[in-house]
């Protein structure tokens, strides 16, 4: 829950929808091969924010966009966000046990598995995105959400940023190399979502789009900056996932490079400029503003 009961119940909505559509898109449990399935829909179905799924919604809605529409890249950009987080917590890369407040899916499953049921998420998303909203999302839009899904998710967006940030552990990199380090491992995916969201709008001011591009630079860095001083200020139990790994794992962070106190300062900045960004739009916009203030002062 936040502050703002308009936010929480936006994104109540949204999570309600995405969730409806997950379940669709899922294999059935039971179904064969079965650990696999019960492994997607474990890494999937979990008490997640789904605040990736909730920028799709709130950047089509500020162009207009219907919200049926919206589906489909709503549950996209989810299933590449569970596939990362599957990745990312294997013994090769953060060796994380808990994550989104359970054990994570190599824990509860075995190593394998974990791996093949973020492969299988992986595919799924494009699967969705190409098959989703049939006779709503035009073929040209849809195939724009593909290229747009693909680059933000491979080795020049979310998997290039991964592999900076392991060339980077153990070591002290510059802010500047930090930055684009969480541009591609954080940001890419979140401004994804939001270019996801805006093509399923059936009219676009190429004026407003660049602007909602440009708020999603602001508020994927912001996103991170917060993380990094979550994991530093947070306990285990309210973020769900272990708090003080990036010590730990001697990763560079935002907070250990600035300060605790410059790093706060860095994501209000980040969130202003993002506001700033959604001038040119009026109420349409609220759930936007009220997402970048909402994930700088979270809790988890």
């Amino acid at each position: 829950m936040t502050s703002d009961p308009a936010l929480d119940a936006f994104m109540a909505d949204c999570r309600e929808r995405v969730d409806t559509a997950l379940r669709h898109w899922l294999p059935a449990a039971g179904s064969p091969p079965v650990r696999l399935h019960e492994a997607m829909r474990y890494a999937t179905l979990g008490d997640g924010k789904r605040i990736r799924p909730v920028w799709v919604y709130a950047a089509g809605q500020a162009l207009g966009g219907a919200p049926d529409c919206l589906d489909a890249p709503a549950c996209a950009v989810e299933l590449i966000h569970a596939y990362s987080l599957v990745h990312d917590d294997l013994p090769s890369m953060d060796d994380d046990d808990l994550r989104r407040g359970r054990r994570t899916c190599h824990k509860a499953f075995d190593e394998a598995t974990a791996l093949l049921a973020g492969d299988a998420l992986q595919t799924l998303a494009f699967e969705v995105l190409a098959l989703g909203g049939a006779g709503q999302i035009p073929a040209a839009a849809r195939l724009e959400m593909i290229r747009h899904l693909a680059r933000a998710a491979g080795s020049r967006g979310m998997v290039g940023g991964q592999a900076l940030d392991l060339a980077a552990t153990a070591r002290e990199p510059g802010l500047v190399e930090l930055e684009n380090i969480h541009i591609h491992k954080t940001g890419a995916l979140i401004r994804a979502s939001v270019r996801l969201g805006t093509l399923c709008a059936s009219h676009s001011d190429p004026a407003r789009v660049e602007a909602l591009d440009h708020y999603a630079k602001c508020v994927g860095l912001a996103f991170q900056v917060q993380d990094d001083i979550l994991d530093l200020e947070g306990d285990t139990a309210t973020l769900g996932k272990t708090s003080g790994k990036d010590v730990l794992q001697d990763k560079a962070t935002y907070p250990a490079l600035m300060g605790l106190d410059a790093a706060r300062e860095k994501a209000r900045e980040l969130c202003h400029d993002a506001l700033d960004s959604l001038a040119i739009f009026g109420e349409e916009a609220a759930p936007l503003r009220a997402i970048a203030r909402f994930i700088v002062h979270r809790e988890r």
